[in-house]
């Protein structure tokens, strides 16, 4: 009997109930000790999506923080030709003076 009252058919409740359990252990596991299962099962399901959402979110901000700071830092100190570039700091001022000390 494959009633769909509720629109939750009886091929359907596995992949809900995955999707469900999935949700609440990323929660719990990516909330760093802020969540624990039984809070996470027993919120609001309102709440559970925004919660996860908001995590998923920072996450994904992270990531690409991080790609773009690692795309940032390929810089090197040799050139294409073997020669050891000099730093910018240095480019710039060329006629320092010694320090002298008393």
């Amino acid at each position: 009997m494959g009633l769909s009252f509720f629109g939750l058919t009886f091929d359907l409740v596995p992949k809900a109930r995955n999707s469900i359990f999935t949700q609440i252990h990323q929660i719990v596991f990516h909330g760093k000790g802020g969540y624990d299962w039984e809070t996470v099962y027993n919120m609001p399901i309102w709440l559970r999506r925004f919660t996860f959402n908001e995590i998923q979110k920072y996450y994904d901000e992270e990531k690409t923080s991080i790609e773009n700071s690692k795309s940032s830092q390929n810089t090197t100190v040799i050139g294409q030709d073997g020669k050891i570039k000099a730093p910018e700091f240095l480019k710039g001022n060329t006629n320092r003076q010694p320090t002298k000390y008393k």
